[in-house]
Protein backbone atom coordinates (compact mmCIF):
# COMPACT_ATOMS: atom_id res chain seq x y z
CA UNK A 1 0.00 0.00 0.00
CA UNK A 2 0.99 3.56 -0.93
CA UNK A 3 2.55 5.28 2.10
CA UNK A 4 0.18 8.13 1.26
CA UNK A 5 -2.76 5.75 1.48
CA UNK A 6 -1.61 3.85 4.42
CA UNK A 7 -1.40 7.51 6.21
CA UNK A 8 -5.14 7.75 5.10
CA UNK A 9 -6.10 4.85 6.25
CA UNK A 10 -4.63 4.51 10.01
CA UNK A 11 -5.64 8.73 10.50
CA UNK A 12 -9.62 7.23 10.08
CA UNK A 13 -9.10 5.05 12.43
CA UNK A 14 -11.55 5.43 15.98
CA UNK A 15 -8.18 4.09 18.15
CA UNK A 16 -6.17 7.04 16.73
CA UNK A 17 -8.62 10.18 17.82
CA UNK A 18 -7.96 12.37 20.39
CA UNK A 19 -10.15 12.04 23.52
CA UNK A 20 -11.09 15.44 24.32
CA UNK A 21 -11.80 13.92 27.84
CA UNK A 22 -7.92 13.84 28.08
CA UNK A 23 -6.19 16.57 26.03
CA UNK A 24 -5.23 18.58 28.94
CA UNK A 25 -4.04 15.54 31.39
CA UNK A 26 -0.17 16.96 30.88
CA UNK A 27 -1.00 19.75 33.02
CA UNK A 28 -3.21 17.38 35.50
CA UNK A 29 -2.44 16.69 39.07
CA UNK A 30 -1.57 12.85 39.98
CA UNK A 31 -5.38 12.45 41.17
CA UNK A 32 -6.59 14.21 38.15
CA UNK A 33 -5.09 12.00 36.09
CA UNK A 34 -6.08 8.83 37.51
CA UNK A 35 -9.67 9.87 37.55
CA UNK A 36 -9.80 10.61 33.84
CA UNK A 37 -8.50 7.56 33.29
CA UNK A 38 -10.83 5.79 35.45
CA UNK A 39 -14.24 7.39 34.13
CA UNK A 40 -13.10 6.10 30.82
CA UNK A 41 -12.47 2.65 31.95
CA UNK A 42 -15.70 2.84 33.03
CA UNK A 43 -17.10 3.16 29.39
CA UNK A 44 -15.72 -0.16 28.33
CA UNK A 45 -18.03 -2.74 30.26
CA UNK A 46 -21.10 -0.65 28.67
CA UNK A 47 -19.34 -0.93 25.15
CA UNK A 48 -18.76 -5.00 25.57
CA UNK A 49 -22.66 -5.29 26.99
CA UNK A 50 -23.54 -3.76 23.35
CA UNK A 51 -21.53 -7.03 21.78
CA UNK A 52 -22.68 -9.94 23.60
CA UNK A 53 -25.22 -11.51 21.01
CA UNK A 54 -21.98 -11.68 18.66
CA UNK A 55 -19.69 -13.01 21.61
CA UNK A 56 -22.34 -15.51 22.08
CA UNK A 57 -22.23 -16.13 18.79
CA UNK A 58 -18.53 -16.57 18.95
CA UNK A 59 -18.99 -18.84 22.04
CA UNK A 60 -21.36 -21.40 20.23
CA UNK A 61 -19.09 -22.00 17.19
CA UNK A 62 -16.11 -22.73 19.34
CA UNK A 63 -18.25 -24.97 21.86
CA UNK A 64 -18.74 -26.93 18.76
CA UNK A 65 -15.60 -27.13 17.26
CA UNK A 66 -14.36 -28.60 20.83
CA UNK A 67 -16.90 -31.22 20.89
CA UNK A 68 -15.45 -32.15 17.10
CA UNK A 69 -11.53 -32.15 18.95
CA UNK A 70 -11.00 -28.60 17.22
CA UNK A 71 -8.74 -26.40 18.71
CA UNK A 72 -8.94 -22.67 19.38
CA UNK A 73 -5.90 -20.12 17.68
CA UNK A 74 -5.64 -17.02 18.94
CA UNK A 75 -3.75 -14.78 16.33
CA UNK A 76 -2.58 -10.97 18.00
CA UNK A 77 0.11 -8.59 17.74
CA UNK A 78 1.55 -6.37 20.42
CA UNK A 79 -1.05 -5.78 23.48
CA UNK A 80 -3.49 -8.05 21.33
CA UNK A 81 -1.35 -10.73 21.07
CA UNK A 82 0.15 -11.25 24.62
CA UNK A 83 -3.85 -10.93 25.89
CA UNK A 84 -4.76 -14.20 23.81
CA UNK A 85 -1.35 -15.51 25.07
CA UNK A 86 -2.82 -14.79 28.47
CA UNK A 87 -5.99 -16.18 27.57
CA UNK A 88 -5.06 -19.85 26.27
CA UNK A 89 -2.10 -20.17 28.84
CA UNK A 90 -4.67 -19.65 31.98
CA UNK A 91 -7.21 -22.46 29.86
CA UNK A 92 -5.61 -26.00 31.72
CA UNK A 93 -4.72 -24.77 35.23
CA UNK A 94 -8.41 -23.57 35.56
CA UNK A 95 -10.56 -25.55 33.18
CA UNK A 96 -8.04 -28.90 32.77
CA UNK A 97 -7.68 -28.44 29.18
CA UNK A 98 -5.33 -29.77 26.86
CA UNK A 99 -2.60 -26.74 26.48
CA UNK A 100 -2.99 -27.57 22.72
CA UNK A 101 -7.06 -27.07 23.00
CA UNK A 102 -6.00 -23.17 23.40
CA UNK A 103 -3.36 -21.51 21.90
CA UNK A 104 -2.01 -17.96 21.56
CA UNK A 105 0.03 -16.60 18.51
CA UNK A 106 1.67 -12.74 18.58
CA UNK A 107 3.23 -11.21 15.80
CA UNK A 108 7.00 -11.94 16.06
CA UNK A 109 6.95 -14.66 18.43
CA UNK A 110 7.75 -15.88 22.03
CA UNK A 111 10.61 -12.61 21.98
CA UNK A 112 7.64 -10.42 20.99
CA UNK A 113 5.46 -11.49 24.93
CA UNK A 114 8.57 -9.82 26.55
CA UNK A 115 9.50 -6.74 23.85
CA UNK A 116 7.76 -5.27 21.34
CA UNK A 117 9.19 -6.74 18.07
CA UNK A 118 8.61 -3.38 15.51
CA UNK A 119 7.57 -4.23 12.16
CA UNK A 120 6.06 -7.92 13.27
CA UNK A 121 2.91 -6.95 12.79
CA UNK A 122 3.25 -6.12 9.44
CA UNK A 123 4.14 -9.10 7.74
CA UNK A 124 1.23 -11.34 6.90
CA UNK A 125 3.14 -13.82 5.43
CA UNK A 126 4.42 -14.82 8.89
CA UNK A 127 0.83 -15.52 9.99
CA UNK A 128 1.13 -18.56 6.91
CA UNK A 129 3.95 -20.77 8.75
CA UNK A 130 2.06 -21.36 12.19
CA UNK A 131 -0.42 -22.75 9.99
CA UNK A 132 1.83 -24.92 9.07
CA UNK A 133 3.78 -25.23 12.29
CA UNK A 134 0.57 -25.72 14.20
CA UNK A 135 -1.06 -27.79 11.38
CA UNK A 136 -4.14 -25.66 11.37
CA UNK A 137 -6.91 -27.56 10.14
CA UNK A 138 -10.81 -27.18 8.84
CA UNK A 139 -12.03 -28.11 12.42
CA UNK A 140 -10.11 -25.27 14.62
CA UNK A 141 -11.12 -21.74 14.88
CA UNK A 142 -9.48 -18.88 14.45
CA UNK A 143 -9.78 -16.15 16.58
CA UNK A 144 -8.04 -12.72 15.06
CA UNK A 145 -7.80 -9.66 17.80
CA UNK A 146 -6.86 -6.52 16.39
CA UNK A 147 -7.82 -2.88 17.80
CA UNK A 148 -7.41 -1.18 14.85
CA UNK A 149 -9.10 -3.88 12.88
CA UNK A 150 -6.36 -3.12 10.25
CA UNK A 151 -3.48 -5.28 11.68
CA UNK A 152 -1.90 -7.22 8.28
CA UNK A 153 -0.56 -10.67 10.74
CA UNK A 154 -3.51 -10.87 12.14
CA UNK A 155 -6.35 -10.23 8.61
CA UNK A 156 -3.94 -12.61 7.22
CA UNK A 157 -4.62 -15.64 9.54
CA UNK A 158 -8.61 -14.83 9.31
CA UNK A 159 -8.20 -15.15 5.31
CA UNK A 160 -6.03 -18.46 5.69
CA UNK A 161 -8.64 -19.84 7.92
CA UNK A 162 -11.54 -19.33 5.54
CA UNK A 163 -9.15 -20.35 3.03
CA UNK A 164 -8.81 -24.16 4.50
CA UNK A 165 -12.20 -24.12 5.99
CA UNK A 166 -11.85 -23.07 9.24
CA UNK A 167 -14.23 -20.90 11.19
CA UNK A 168 -13.69 -17.50 11.72
CA UNK A 169 -13.68 -14.51 14.50
CA UNK A 170 -12.24 -11.26 14.36
CA UNK A 171 -12.24 -8.80 17.61
CA UNK A 172 -11.77 -5.06 16.97
CA UNK A 173 -12.90 -2.16 19.01
CA UNK A 174 -13.51 0.02 15.40
CA UNK A 175 -17.01 0.32 14.57
CA UNK A 176 -18.22 -2.95 12.30
CA UNK A 177 -18.46 -0.94 9.18
CA UNK A 178 -14.86 0.55 9.56
CA UNK A 179 -14.01 -3.12 10.00
CA UNK A 180 -15.19 -4.22 7.02
CA UNK A 181 -14.09 -1.09 5.28
CA UNK A 182 -10.65 -2.46 5.95
CA UNK A 183 -11.42 -5.95 4.33
CA UNK A 184 -12.87 -8.17 7.38
CA UNK A 185 -14.56 -10.74 6.98
CA UNK A 186 -15.19 -13.51 9.44
CA UNK A 187 -17.36 -15.73 10.33
CA UNK A 188 -18.44 -13.53 13.51
CA UNK A 189 -17.51 -9.70 13.84
CA UNK A 190 -17.17 -8.79 17.15
CA UNK A 191 -16.81 -4.96 17.19
CA UNK A 192 -16.50 -3.04 20.65
CA UNK A 193 -16.75 0.72 20.26
CA UNK A 194 -14.39 1.50 23.04
CA UNK A 195 -14.04 5.28 21.88
CA UNK A 196 -10.73 7.31 21.63
CA UNK A 197 -7.61 6.25 24.70
CA UNK A 198 -7.09 8.67 27.50
CA UNK A 199 -3.12 8.26 25.66
CA UNK A 200 -3.89 9.01 21.82
CA UNK A 201 -3.40 5.51 19.86
CA UNK A 202 -2.44 3.48 23.34
CA UNK A 203 -5.15 0.68 22.75
CA UNK A 204 -3.12 -1.30 25.85
CA UNK A 205 -5.49 0.44 27.38
CA UNK A 206 -9.30 0.98 27.09
CA UNK A 207 -9.33 -1.42 23.91
CA UNK A 208 -6.77 -3.80 25.79
CA UNK A 209 -9.30 -3.99 28.62
CA UNK A 210 -12.51 -4.49 26.21
CA UNK A 211 -10.62 -7.50 24.97
CA UNK A 212 -9.35 -9.00 28.05
CA UNK A 213 -13.21 -8.58 28.77
CA UNK A 214 -14.35 -10.17 25.95
CA UNK A 215 -11.74 -13.06 25.61
CA UNK A 216 -12.56 -13.92 29.42
CA UNK A 217 -15.98 -14.31 28.04
CA UNK A 218 -15.41 -16.67 25.45
CA UNK A 219 -13.69 -18.97 26.81
CA UNK A 220 -15.08 -18.84 30.00
CA UNK A 221 -18.79 -19.31 28.50
CA UNK A 222 -17.31 -22.18 26.73
CA UNK A 223 -15.84 -23.94 29.27
CA UNK A 224 -18.75 -24.17 31.12
CA UNK A 225 -20.61 -25.02 28.09
CA UNK A 226 -18.49 -28.18 28.01
CA UNK A 227 -19.07 -29.38 31.48
CA UNK A 228 -16.12 -27.56 33.14
CA UNK A 229 -17.81 -26.32 36.29
CA UNK A 230 -20.65 -27.44 38.21
CA UNK A 231 -22.94 -24.61 39.17
CA UNK A 232 -20.03 -21.36 39.45
CA UNK A 233 -17.67 -23.95 41.07
CA UNK A 234 -14.59 -24.92 38.87
CA UNK A 235 -14.69 -28.84 38.60
CA UNK A 236 -12.00 -29.44 35.97
CA UNK A 237 -8.67 -28.05 37.27
CA UNK A 238 -5.39 -29.20 37.05
CA UNK A 239 -4.05 -29.92 40.79
CA UNK A 240 -0.23 -28.42 40.00
CA UNK A 241 0.71 -26.72 43.23
CA UNK A 242 -0.23 -27.02 46.94
CA UNK A 243 -2.64 -24.07 46.14
CA UNK A 244 -4.92 -26.09 43.51
CA UNK A 245 -4.63 -28.91 45.81
CA UNK A 246 -6.20 -26.82 48.88
CA UNK A 247 -8.69 -25.59 46.43
CA UNK A 248 -9.72 -28.96 44.99
CA UNK A 249 -10.25 -29.85 48.65
CA UNK A 250 -12.40 -27.03 49.77
CA UNK A 251 -14.35 -27.35 46.35
CA UNK A 252 -15.51 -31.32 47.64
CA UNK A 253 -15.87 -29.86 51.02
CA UNK A 254 -18.24 -26.68 49.94
CA UNK A 255 -19.89 -28.87 47.68
CA UNK A 256 -20.83 -32.51 48.81
CA UNK A 257 -20.06 -31.49 52.84
CA UNK A 258 -17.53 -34.08 53.41
CA UNK A 259 -15.03 -33.34 56.12
CA UNK A 260 -10.95 -32.12 54.87
CA UNK A 261 -9.84 -35.51 56.07
CA UNK A 262 -12.53 -37.33 53.71
CA UNK A 263 -11.90 -34.50 50.85
CA UNK A 264 -7.90 -36.14 51.04
CA UNK A 265 -9.36 -39.55 50.77
CA UNK A 266 -11.76 -39.21 48.18
CA UNK A 267 -8.86 -37.11 46.23
CA UNK A 268 -6.57 -39.62 46.32
CA UNK A 269 -9.02 -42.22 45.32
CA UNK A 270 -10.02 -40.18 42.16
CA UNK A 271 -6.74 -39.70 41.40
CA UNK A 272 -6.94 -36.44 41.71
CA UNK A 273 -9.19 -35.77 39.89
CA UNK A 274 -12.47 -33.69 41.16
CA UNK A 275 -14.98 -34.27 38.93
CA UNK A 276 -14.94 -37.81 39.62
CA UNK A 277 -14.25 -37.70 43.33
CA UNK A 278 -17.37 -35.42 43.32
CA UNK A 279 -19.84 -38.06 41.07
CA UNK A 280 -18.26 -40.59 43.49
CA UNK A 281 -19.29 -38.80 47.24
CA UNK A 282 -22.69 -37.54 45.63
CA UNK A 283 -23.45 -40.71 43.92
CA UNK A 284 -22.28 -43.32 46.37
CA UNK A 285 -20.49 -44.65 43.39
CA UNK A 286 -16.83 -46.50 43.23
CA UNK A 287 -14.27 -45.01 40.95
CA UNK A 288 -14.76 -46.79 37.85
CA UNK A 289 -18.42 -46.70 38.03
CA UNK A 290 -18.12 -42.58 38.88
CA UNK A 291 -15.43 -42.23 35.47
CA UNK A 292 -17.46 -44.62 33.21
CA UNK A 293 -21.41 -42.63 34.27
CA UNK A 294 -18.98 -38.97 33.72
CA UNK A 295 -17.48 -40.35 30.39
CA UNK A 296 -21.18 -41.19 29.23
CA UNK A 297 -22.35 -37.49 30.23
CA UNK A 298 -19.86 -35.88 28.45
CA UNK A 299 -18.22 -35.00 31.62
CA UNK A 300 -21.12 -32.55 33.08
CA UNK A 301 -20.76 -33.79 36.96
CA UNK A 302 -24.51 -32.49 37.43
CA UNK A 303 -25.70 -34.99 34.57
CA UNK A 304 -24.21 -37.96 35.70
CA UNK A 305 -25.28 -37.58 39.24
CA UNK A 306 -29.00 -37.31 37.99
CA UNK A 307 -28.35 -40.19 35.99
CA UNK A 308 -27.42 -42.11 39.36
CA UNK A 309 -29.93 -41.24 41.15
CA UNK A 310 -32.61 -41.90 38.48
CA UNK A 311 -31.50 -45.81 38.15
CA UNK A 312 -31.20 -45.73 41.79
CA UNK A 313 -34.79 -44.30 42.39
Amino acid sequence: MPETELFKEISSLQTEKRNPKSENIDKSSTIDILKVINNEDKLVPEAVSKVIPKIAEAVDILVEAFKKGGRLFYFGAGTSGRLGILDAAECPPTFGTDPEMVQGIIAGGKEAVFVAQEGAEDKPENAYLYFIERKINPNDVICGIAASGRTPFVKAAIEKGKEIGCRTIFICTVSQEKAIELGVSPDVLISCEVGPEVITGSTRMKSGTAQKLILNMISTAAMVKLGKTFGNIMVDLKITNNKLRERAKRILMEITGVSHDEAVEYLNKSQGNVKIALVMILGKVDYNKAKKILDESDGFVRVAIEKILAVNS
